[in-house]
């Protein structure tokens, strides 16, 4: 099994997901979003099975620091967004990698993460 790590290097929660796959030997490919955004498609595939508002951090300070607490956007523009504005995403974006991989996970889910080593 590989996992694909989307979050910045200081969110404690990113860190303590790495912690958790390095621990059990699982390798794992970070995507430092303070570097280089998601693709469209990454995003696409987050809110099209967990939903919009499942990846979209409305307590972050980009959120607050754009101003967009009143706009009102589609959810296509909302996704565009994100790739430009990726500090705006609840950290981190966890998925499975490989054949037949569906695992995907938002924020720090160590019970669902235990159930993908264990199967």
């Amino acid at each position: 099994m590989e996992v694909q790590i989307f979050g910045v290097k200081k969110s404690a929660d990113t860190r303590k997901a790495l912690r958790f796959f390095s621990e059990r030997r699982i390798k794992t490919h970070f995507v430092d979003l303070a570097e280089r955004s998601a693709s469209l498609s990454e995003l696409r595939r987050f809110a099209d099975r967990l939903g919009l508002d499942a990846i979209l951090d409305r307590e972050s300070r980009a959120y607050a620091e754009l101003g967009l607490r009143h706009a009102t956007i589609s959810n296509e523009r909302w996704l565009d967004k994100l790739v430009e504005e990726p500090l705006m995403l609840r950290m981190p974006l966890v998925r499975q990698v490989g054949h037949g991989a569906k695992g995907l996970t938002v924020g720090l889910a160590e019970e669902e993460w235990r159930r993908w080593t264990t199967t």
